[in-house]
């Protein structure tokens, strides 16, 4: 008799499920069978929810993933929250094995007095609201302010100081949502502020997303080249090689200090050594740092100069985390699944079936390529304990779907969401743009067609970022 397949539910469809998922369906022995699980009617997550709108190229990636989703052996399950409508402990009843690919879905905190004000907000809220995320539609972004702030020198950072600063003419034929395009229209920002906390060679940014900044068509970058006067340990690091980037960056900055002004309507400014405070509503309290330490380790230490600037919308950038899943430990501290090369582990000692990758394995580093590597080496260490894995007691697509069924979980499978996809496709050709995503969880339902196919109201997940 030939044996079956491995059976295995991957949580989360963003790159490093994908990944992971083209790596376990290129095994022979065994073969496997992977049923991809995700909270939202769409896959992708990050690339569809994190992406700017302005960076199309990025998201042709989603090619390989399609050519994943054709596999014979694969099976995706949208619209279908762990934790919501299955628990971990009925996922190890029909799987073999599990792999947790949930992503940094939350921001960490800045723990500053006024954090939480009217006018404070995440990066992760705005870059999902702008992108169409479905659990972030009902957010409010005031932008009748003169000044906004931008905590964080990351390339998230970037993109949320870059979309604020463009013209609605600049990101009107991309799929930015129509909602977010309306709000933006009415912006009355003349300056946007991306603070760091220590100095242009530490800032996380990339060269690309960086030169980006000095091609806007209506917003000035302005530097100050006294920011860019190096202290002896930031000299030291970029001489090394690994921080090349860290050179490229102090070029452009240093560039960017060189140019005189071109009297546009906004300019977007670039501080350095700069740490917040205190948020007050409608001003933003800033303490100037000195950096100490010695290359590559090199801290930011308060100087004990305040600066007070006027900030009437903050938007804190400063890293993320992820979130806890029932049934799943956690490190708290560091807000990822605790494992070692992606086998999850409780006390030191690994718990057998479940696996991670991606930023919940990791921590949120990397570009959208690192997941590829970071994923194989799970998938590696999940084929190798395939022998010694528990076998699921009822390894059937059938008996999930069953049991979806008898909860009412209106399961969308890639078929259906191959008919979303179109459908935006078509709205946004209405519209001159790549595509008009659909923001309500009940209208993907109903464009994704089949049976079943009535919209069903369920709370919003905020699941789909990974």
């Amino acid at each position: 008799m030939t044996p079956r397949p491995l059976r295995v539910a991957i949580v989360g469809s963003g790159p490093g499920g994908f990944y992971a998922a083209e790596a376990l369906l290129a095994s022979e022995a065994p073969r496997v069978e992977v049923d991809m699980i995700e909270a939202l009617p769409a896959p992708f997550g990050l690339v569809r929810y994190g992406v700017a709108p302005d960076h199309p190229k990025i998201k042709t990636i989603i090619a390989r993933y399609e050519k994943t989703a054709e596999h014979a052996s694969f099976a995706f399950l949208g619209n279908t929250e762990v934790g919501r409508d299955l628990s971990v402990d009925e996922l190890r009843r029909f799987y073999d094995a599990v792999v947790f690919a949930s992503g940094a879905q939350t921001d960490r905190r800045l723990g500053i007095p006024g954090e939480d004000l009217p006018g404070s907000y995440t990066a992760t809220e705005f870059v999902a609201w702008y992108n169409g995320h479905p659990a972030y539609q009902d957010r409010v972004f005031d932008l009748s302010c003169d000044c906004a702030v931008v905590i964080g020198q990351g390339n998230v950072a970037v993109d949320v100081a870059r979309i604020l600063a463009k013209t609605t003419d600049e990101l009107a034929q991309t799929d930015i949502t129509a909602q977010a395009l309306d709000v933006l229209a009415e912006s009355k920002l003349r300056e946007i502020r991306m603070v760091g906390r220590r100095g242009p060679v530490q800032a996380a940014f990339t060269p690309v997303e960086l030169k980006e900044l000095g091609e806007l068509a209506d917003a000035d970058v302005v530097v100050d080249a006294r920011d860019l006067e190096l202290n002896d340990a930031s000299r030291a690091e970029i001489e090394v090689l690994k921080w090349r980037d860290a050179r490229k960056n102090v070029d452009i900055l240093r560039e960017f200090a060189a140019r005189e002004l071109a009297g546009k309507s906004r300019r977007l400014v670039i501080p350095f050594f700069r740490s917040p405070k205190e948020f007050r509503g409608h001003e933003l309290v800033l303490e100037h740092n000195a950096l100490s330490g010695e290359a590559g380790a090199q801290k930011a230490v308060g100087t004990g100069v305040l600066e007070t600037v006027a900030c009437g919308a903050l938007f804190r950038s400063v890293g993320y985390r992820g979130i806890p899943i029932a049934g799943v430990p956690f490190d708290e501290r560091a807000g990822i699944i605790p494992n070692v090369e992606g086998r999850v582990v409780q006390n030191g000692a690994p718990v057998a079936g479940l696996y991670v990758v991606g930023w919940i394995k990791r921590g949120p580093s990397g570009v959208i390529g690192t997941n590829k590597p970071d994923a194989s080496e799970t998938v590696k260490h999940l084929l190798a304990d395939a022998p010694s894995l528990a076998a699921a007691p009822e390894p059937s697509r059938e008996a999930v779907l069953e049991l979806l069924a008898s909860r009412g979980v209106r399961v969308v499978s890639y078929a259906q969401w191959r008919a979303i996809d179109a459908a935006e496709v078509a709205r946004g050709a209405a519209a001159g743009k790549p595509r008009e995503k659909f923001v309500d969880v009940d209208e993907m339902l109903s464009a994704a067609g089949g049976p079943n196919a009535a919209p069903q109201k369920r709370g919003p997940t905020v699941g789909g970022c990974k």
